[in-house]
């Protein structure tokens, strides 16, 4: 913190080298500035907090104040004591490390039921304040049905486009490599195409047919995922099938996998496949992103409420733009991604009522957190016209 401490000792020192009236003018000034930003935050639908590193609250807007219902007297206050539902030990620094930034949602019940959406990201790398935003998604998780089906026909309109898109480029390929083997079979005199090229021509064929596959495939498991049928299900050993599925891209890669389980974690009730789905797409995307090897941490245990499942990696991490934009259909940083994989994450952790998070920050990693009620919670959709307990 000795940049900014000696940006305020700087500051210090030149207010107090003035005269009065120019003290005047310039604390007038100031008092000026704060009153058009704290209109303009004010202003803002979303909460808007400014905590420092042990969560107490240094400023917060007129709607942060009325959906937390804080009181006058914050001095004492710390976040964590509202928003209990967020795991802050991977997100507050500690004295190695700056803050991580995280997104994720949330339920409160007090003042009133809300679901809430909560972004964090640290004010700058030299500060030890965070800027949070708390969105309230409680109407959009209720509207009506004829209007999430307008928004499904929008996001298939846009996973459409972006298909098309993205088949070109193996269609073109495909379609050039056809045409020489078309060549060398109407012309077996044909010196440049030998049977060692011809092969490897076939094999890039091959190769981009299996692209589209998956392509088309992800497509329709994102807008047509059928209907889940729930059981009991052993997520460790749903995992473990996923990883073994995984292997030769995971040893390719040069990852390693670590595994840690609680003693007797109960199962949760789910549909197998959609949840393999979910885990395919998470793993994959921590195998990806450590492109000169790393290490993924798989973490399983039950707290009271939850069976929760944590996803560790040592890759590049994500950019608050990318945190931001993480659900956003079609919407991907890979160069070959598609954008699909996190529109399932998605939808299969809100068609099992769990609760989902990430907290990432860049050049140390991500954290996948996944949160399974238990028998004893009631299962909440975060879609279509929920009912309160």
């Amino acid at each position: 913190m000795a940049v900014r401490k000696n940006f305020f000792d700087r500051f210090s020192a030149r207010f107090e080298s003035l005269d009065a009236s120019s003290r005047q003018a310039g604390v007038s000034l100031l008092l000026r500035e704060r009153g058009f930003f704290e209109t303009v935050f004010n202003a803002v639908e979303d909460g808007i907090l400014v905590v420092d590193g042990n969560l107490h609250l240094r400023y917060f807007n007129r709607a942060a104040k009325e959906l937390l219902a804080l009181p006058d007297d914050t001095s004492n206050l710390r976040l964590s004591k509202l928003l209990a539902g967020i795991d802050w030990s991977q997100i507050v620094p500690d004295d190695e490390h700056s803050w991580n930034q995280a997104r994720q949602e949330l339920q409160i019940l007090y003042p009133e039921e809300r679901y809430l959406q909560f972004y964090l990201a640290p004010l700058d790398e030299n500060s030890d304040a965070a800027t949070v935003i708390l969105h309230d998604v409680t109407e959009s998780r209720r509207r009506a049905t004829s209007d999430l089906e307008r928004e499904t026909v929008k996001a298939v309109s846009q996973l459409a486009a972006g298909v098309a898109h993205e088949i070109g480029n193996p269609l073109n390929s495909l379609s050039m490599n056809l045409e020489l083997l078309e060549r060398a079979c109407v012309d077996p005199e044909n010196e440049g195409v030998t049977p060692e090229y011809a092969a490897k021509m076939l094999h890039r064929c091959r190769s981009e047919v299996e692209r589209l596959d998956s392509i088309i495939h992800s497509f329709l498991t994102a807008i047509r995922p059928g209907k889940a049928k729930f059981a009991p299900v052993d997520l460790k050993e749903t995992v473990f099938d996923v990883l073994t599925f995984m292997r030769p891209e995971i040893e390719a890669r040069k990852v390693v996998v670590k595994c840690s389980w609680a003693d007797g974690m109960p199962p949760v009730s789910g549909d197998s496949e959609q949840l393999k789905q979910a885990f395919y797409n998470i793993i994959r995307n921590a195998v990806q992103a450590m492109s000169n090897g790393g290490e993924l941490e798989i973490y399983g245990y039950s707290t009271s409420e939850f069976r929760v499942l944590e996803f560790a990696d040592s890759g590049r991490g994500m950019s608050p733009d990318a945190l931001r934009e993480m659900f956003v259909p079609f919407k991907t940083t890979k160069a070959s991604g598609n954008g699909i994989g996190t529109m399932i994450i998605e939808r299969v952790c809100r068609e099992h009522g769990a609760e989902f998070g990430v907290v990432s920050s860049e050049g140390r990693g991500t954290v996948f957190q996944l949160k399974f009620p238990n028998g004893s919670r009631r299962v909440r959709l975060l879609t279509g016209n929920a009912n309160s307990d």
